[in-house]
């Protein structure tokens, strides 16, 4: 199959996960030690937690910025391929107008009446704000609605549990981020070894979340059928 998403910067990006926690086994199971001013020793145990805890960071991080770049990837290859605002399915018809009316209340009727030609003449991008696009609300319920409304499969292996893991991702993200619990608190309960699992099944979940996606692209599952 013709490929039109490019995963290099996401096996990139998994890569540098997978490489942290991998380490940090191997710091946790004593494979490898640390030297201090000659001294040869195991990890400390409160910073052993706190290193876990950056790992879910890590991990939200990934999921995040990668379904960001795969719902840009969608508006992007529109636009390059010149497709006109009335050859798209309803669905994303109504995508793009409910995100050019937050683009007006936010910006303000002035600025947008100054850039009305521009809205009409490109309005598929006009309507995609990507900074906007999540908060720190990510899981597999959110990619699966977000699949729905553009009408790519969130059909992944038996093996990457339906995305499952990606809920206590954002859970522990959030509660980092929001000070509702300290780095120790969230690297106790669990094991280096545990998150390079759960990062092993993310990893493969996204990636064939992202291959969905370029399917849909290469069949331009975007257009209206009609």
């Amino acid at each position: 199959m013709n490929r039109v998403l490019n995963l290099e910067d996401f096996d990139e990006r998994a890569n540098d996960v997978s490489n942290y926690l991998c380490f940090l086994r191997d710091l946790e199971q004593e494979k490898i030690l640390l030297s201090h001013d000659g001294v040869i020793s195991k990890i400390d145990t409160e910073l052993d937690k706190s290193l876990k805890a950056t790992g879910f960071l890590l991990l939200y991080n990934l999921v995040e910025s990668t379904m960001r770049n795969a719902i840009q990837s969608i508006f992007d290859e529109m636009s390059e391929k010149g497709v006109a605002f009335i050859q798209l399915k309803k669905e994303i018809k109504k995508i793009i107008l409910q995100n050019v009316k937050k683009n007006v209340q936010e910006s303000g009727v002035n600025d947008v009446v100054e850039k009305i030609e521009t809205i009409f003449n490109d309005i598929i991008q006009s309507g995609f704000n990507q900074d906007k696009l999540f908060s720190g609300n990510v899981d597999a319920k959110e990619i699966k609605r977000i699949a729905k409304q553009y009408g790519f499969s969130a059909t992944t292996d038996l093996d990457t549990r339906d995305g499952s893991d990606l809920l206590s991702i954002r859970e522990h993200r959030n509660d980092l981020a929001h000070g509702v619990m300290s780095f120790k608190d969230v690297g106790r309960n669990t094991s280096a070894e545990n998150l390079v699992k759960i990062s092993e099944r993310v990893i493969k979940y996204l990636r064939q979340i992202l291959e969905n996606i370029d399917e849909y692209l290469v069949n331009k599952e975007y257009l209206d059928s009609e």
